[in-house]
């Protein structure tokens, strides 16, 4: 079977590893995350130019791509890179934008002018254990939402938001009537927050349905398990090289049996996490396509967290400190386990959806 990804997306993945590598290297990556934004809004724009986001999506809609396989190639080299940005939050939104015939505000995303993010995730309370979701009323032209959406990504950068309520979406202007952000830092460098709703005027978009949600989320995942695999590669590569240079008894611990075979039953562990991705991808359009994305969530969940896990126990103390890159790789991996899911609740998922079959 070819597993190659074919000439254009190679070519894709050439320029963004390129142009991320020139342009968003470690020093910068330091400095963007700390600004309240989370990421530099001049480096999207030139991510745009270079038509990263268009490839997220078809032509029909002002893109040039959309398949499973582009979006897999763009969030590859985002978790190569551990870039930040509204990537997933792009991706799921403008999927919607685009069910809705909502072309020119698509376009004006896939061209960097404006950010939009996706509010989709109840708030959850850390005390009461409980959850506030966001209600809508109304009809026709004239719709109001009311409730509390938690970890919108870069909420607070949006100039739109596209959010779910009663199994329709709808867009909201970030500074509209009604409109309180509540935005914070994550732990994997980028940022986020609450949206908080009050009577807020809403454009509903027509046409879109539990099923175009269902399909957004599903073009999440595969997003998810390709950054996912990146990532757990990044952090082997890095553990091979530390092993290699690191030494006790005057030899590097790499010459460890132990560590040997530890480094080899990860690396097939990743080699099922990117097989559950290749699948995700592949049948991101077929009507297995729910089956193979909970398998998919799954995986990243399980192989990120041994990935991160023997990662850090190999490097030791030093593998958890704010200046090793590793640890920001490893953050960023345990995050991506519990988006749009963790693996229990696609375990499943899954399960259910092989009982149906």
């Amino acid at each position: 079977m070819d597993f190659a990804i074919g000439e254009d997306r190679q070519m894709l993945s050439d320029t963004m590893s390129r142009f991320l590598a020139k342009n968003f290297d470690w020093e910068k990556r330091l400095k963007v995350i700390e600004t309240d934004t989370g990421f530099d809004r001049d480096l999207w724009n030139e991510l745009a130019e270079l038509g990263v986001l268009g490839a997220l999506f078809s032509e029909d809609v002002g893109g040039f791509g959309g398949t499973g396989f582009d979006i897999g190639t763009v969030f590859g080299e985002v978790g190569r890179a551990i870039a930040t940005g509204p990537f997933l939050e792009t991706l799921m939104a403008g999927r919607l934008l685009a069910a809705a015939g909502e072309t020119d505000a698509l376009e004006s995303v896939i061209g960097g002018e404006k950010i939009v993010t996706f509010a989709h995730q109840p708030a959850h309370d850390a005390e009461t254990g409980e959850e506030s979701d966001v209600t809508a009323s109304g009809s026709g032209e004239d719709w109001t939402l009311t409730g509390t959406k938690g970890v919108v990504g870069y909420i607070g950068a949006a100039d739109l938001i596209v959010v779910t309520a009663d199994d329709k979406a709808f867009l909201v202007e970030a500074g509209g009537e009604g409109v309180t952000v509540s935005d914070y830092k994550m732990v994997d460098g980028g940022a986020g927050g609450e949206l908080h709703l009050s009577g807020t005027p809403a454009k509903l978009l027509a046409g879109v349905t539990a099923e175009d949600i269902a399909a957004a989320e599903a073009a999440g995942i595969v997003a998810l398990s390709w950054e996912g695999v990146a990532i757990m590669d990044q952090l082997r590569e890095q553990t091979l090289e530390y092993m290699r240079t690191r030494k006790q008894f005057g030899i590097p611990i790499g010459k460890f049996q132990a560590l040997q075979h530890r480094m080899a039953t990860l690396a097939l562990e990743i080699e099922q996490a990117r097989s559950a991705s290749i699948n995700a991808a592949a049948y991101f359009d077929k009507p297995e396509r729910d089956r193979f994305s909970a398998a998919a969530k799954y995986t990243l969940g399980h192989v990120g967290n041994l990935a991160a896990e023997e990662a850090i126990q190999i490097h030791g103390g030093i593998g958890m400190t704010w200046e090793l890159p590793l640890s920001h790789y490893a953050k960023r991996m345990v995050m991506l386990g519990h988006v749009l899911g963790d693996e229990d609740e696609h375990l499943s998922r899954y399960i259910a959806l092989m009982q149906a079959a």
